[in-house]
């Protein structure tokens, strides 16, 4: 556990510390796990310290009052770093997943010299007007319409709610396994100081404008963007690319809201390279 202010953040490092590191920051209502473990091995395999946290709010991290969120989106990017001290590590590899990929980006915009690299993965460009650009699918807005109608007091409710989550945002290539799914989200949702505090992460915001900085990042940045994101068309990716100077766009054919197993070899050889030539 790492404290930062009035927060403790649950951490868990895989791979030799001498090896680059590579900080992985995970999306809203999403504990470290959902950076499966071996995800994290896999990566760490190919010569990288590979460290994985619960965001606020999330798994065994501090959790706040449902309803009532005290902190920022620029405090979760100061967590990151809260994290990387507690490591011993001055400079990083920085990975971030939807609103992980947000915080990641103002970590970058802020404080660019602890930022090795950025690899921002299904998430949508800080600091620029996204009105133009695609809104998630009619489907998926219903889904977040129906979770209004659900009890989060009653865990099952909150489970089967999470399930459907996860094949709303699946694969539109690969199968969707149910059972693994389930399994996950149950373990998910056990494993949390109190799961409610997860949707705090819908009502954090930034302070700050950053209005310009992605333009003016000059932190080398991968984009990977499922072509079949339905939470973050894949329209924002490729936005992400074409304003950041030093950047590269790899798109995920059929790739969805997720981290698929199949798709993580090329996932992992991505950021592998980006991280490190080889």
């Amino acid at each position: 556990m790492i404290p930062n202010g009035d927060a403790e953040l649950a951490t868990e490092a895989f791979g030799d510390p001498a090896d680059p590191p590579v900080l992985l920051i995970m999306g809203a209502m999403a504990s470290m796990l959902w950076w499966p473990e071996a995800f994290c091995r896999a990566l760490a395999a190919r010569g990288r310290h590979v460290i994985r946290y619960d965001n606020r709010d999330t798994g065994l991290s501090t959790g706040y009052e449902p309803g009532s969120v005290s902190y920022s989106m620029e405090d979760m990017a100061d967590d990151a770093f809260a994290v990387l001290d507690a490591y011993g590590i001055d400079e990083a590899h920085v990975v971030g997943m939807s609103l992980g990929g947000m915080i990641a980006q103002l970590a970058a915009f802020g404080t660019p010299d602890r930022v090795s690299t950025l690899t921002l993965i299904s998430t949508s460009p800080m600091g620029v007007d996204t009105a133009r650009l695609p809104g998630m699918s009619e489907a998926y807005k219903q889904h977040g319409a129906d979770g209004e109608k659900v009890d989060w007091s009653d865990l099952g409710q909150v489970i089967d709610y999470v399930v459907e989550d996860t094949r709303m945002i699946a694969s539109t290539r690969h199968p969707y396994d149910a059972a693994a799914a389930r399994q996950f989200v149950e373990q998910d949702v056990a494993r949390a100081r109190n799961f409610l505090s997860t949707t705090n992460h819908f009502l954090v915001d930034a302070k700050r404008d950053w209005s310009g900085c992605l333009a003016r990042l000059r932190v080398p940045l991968l984009v990977i963007h499922g072509t079949s994101d339905p939470v973050f068309p894949v329209e924002h990716g490729r936005e992400i690319a074409r304003i950041a100077p030093l950047s590269r766009f790899v798109a995920i054919e059929g790739g969805g809201h997720e981290l698929h197993p199949l798709d993580w070899p090329r996932m992992i050889n991505e950021i592998a390279a980006h991280s490190a030539a080889e």
